[in-house]
């Protein structure tokens, strides 16, 4: 009897760890995190990178895409080549964001010297710990992160390939936000507009 009680207990306190704790579940499919982050709520919105000019930045380099306020910064700098946001020295990538992330994707790989995207093991770590590692070996890998709880205000990249230099690199990446008041009205009015034609 007393064994059962213990067992009942330690099961009960397992299940207030594991249910205080929020999820942050992984995606390795656009479709799928796009889908996903809709269907909780959320506007996905794209930073290509594409309105940067090619060249060198001192880190750390800030910009702002729809809602989000982000931040990146690496020793050595930042560099930016037709679209791809890497960093100037074969250094670990750090973004931050603004209030309001609730997932963030996109395409992490690594690219040499001159940008050619080559093959290597890209680790990807959120702020809260939570990390992903991958053999990625193209531009169009991709990666996402939903978190179920906190909000992910902070997003690490590293790349490595055995006995080579690469650069941690991102392209695309998307932003699950919680929409504007203004879009969260639109969406009621869509939601009332649809109850009525049924």
């Amino acid at each position: 009897m007393r064994f059962a009680t213990i067992a009942l207990s330690l099961s009960a306190a397992v299940l207030c760890v594991s249910t205080a704790q929020a999820a942050i579940i992984t995606f390795t499919q656009q479709n799928v995190w796009e889908g996903y982050s809709v269907f909780q709520g959320k506007t996905v919105i794209t930073e290509t990178f594409n309105g940067i000019s090619d060249g060198f930045y001192a880190s750390p380099y800030s910009g702002t895409t729809g809602p989000v306020n982000w931040t990146a910064s690496a020793n050595g700098g930042i560099y930016v080549q037709s679209g791809f946001f890497s960093t100037n020295n074969p250094e670990t990538l750090n973004f931050d964001f603004g209030a309001g992330v609730a997932g963030v994707a996109g395409n992490f790989f690594a690219t040499d010297i001159n940008f050619n995207v080559v093959p290597a093991f890209v680790y990807l770590t959120l702020n809260d710990g939570t990390s992903y590692l991958g053999y990625i070996d193209s531009q169009s890998a991709y990666t996402g992160f939903y978190s179920t709880g906190a909000l992910i205000t902070g997003l690490q990249i590293q790349a490595t390939q055995p006995g080579g230099t690469v650069y941690p690199t991102v392209d695309n990446m998307q932003f699950a936000v919680v929409p504007a008041p203004s879009a969260l009205a639109l969406l009621a009015l869509a939601g009332a507009a649809r109850r009525r034609r049924r």
